[in-house]
């Protein structure tokens, strides 16, 4: 459940004129670019990438915890995330939508496969549930008390959807998970980064996947 350590920039320039309409567009694809690399322990899962290219590739066997994947340095509450590939984990994983909000500090996850339901920690509570991209997902909240953090050892929130139909490949909307947390206290403001990840704290698997925003 943790925290990165790798970032690319993505440059971009001003210009004093307006842009036209086609020049827009192709503004707004490239600040949808991945440009952020999500690497903690990735020695762990032989974590490799593409970052032109979105592609993703994991193997573990028994890791202690790792967090790897792409994305985006600076999140939103209205992207839609494109994923699709091939995934397996024996126990203690997620295939997951993952990031932060800088204040309050706020760490979330969209779980869209698993072999871990992070909902049944000690200390989660279960707040509701949302419809989305074909599937109910349970909304859980939790408290993290003097965690390792994205600024060092804090106490900070955790927001969860659990997708209940797991999927390798699909689209994630998110602003249907950050509207339905908004009722617990959620506040979808203030992006750090932002990333499709996969996470495993135990048992084996691998991940070869594709993503787009």
């Amino acid at each position: 459940m943790k925290f990165s350590t790798i970032v690319a920039a993505l440059v971009g320039s001003a210009v004093a004129n307006p842009i036209p309409e086609a020049e827009e567009s192709k503004a707004l694809e490239k600040r949808q670019t991945i440009n952020y690399v999500q690497n903690y322990n990735g020695n762990l899962a032989s974590f490799s990438y593409n970052e032109a290219g979105g592609n993703i590739y994991a193997k573990w066997n028994n890791p202690s915890d790792f967090v790897v994947g792409l994305g985006w340095s600076t999140g939103t509450a209205n992207r839609v995330i494109n994923f699709g590939g091939q995934y397996t984990s024996t126990s203690s994983g997620y295939l997951t939508v993952y990031g932060w909000i800088n204040n309050p500090l706020t760490e979330y996850y969209i779980v869209e496969n698993y072999s871990y339901d992070p909902c049944t920690v000690s200390g989660s509570q279960t707040v509701g549930s949302v419809t989305s991209d074909g599937s109910t997902y349970k909304i859980c909240k939790h408290t993290q008390v003097n965690q390792p953090s994205i600024t060092g050892t804090a106490t900070f929130g955790q927001y969860f959807s659990v997708r209940q139909s797991k999927r390798s490949s699909g689209s994630v909307t998110l602003a249907n998970h950050f509207n339905a947390w908004k009722a617990s206290g959620f506040q979808a403001s203030n992006f750090n980064y932002q990333v499709f990840a996969v996470e495993a704290f135990g048992g084996s698997g691998s991940a070869s996947l594709l993503v787009s925003g």
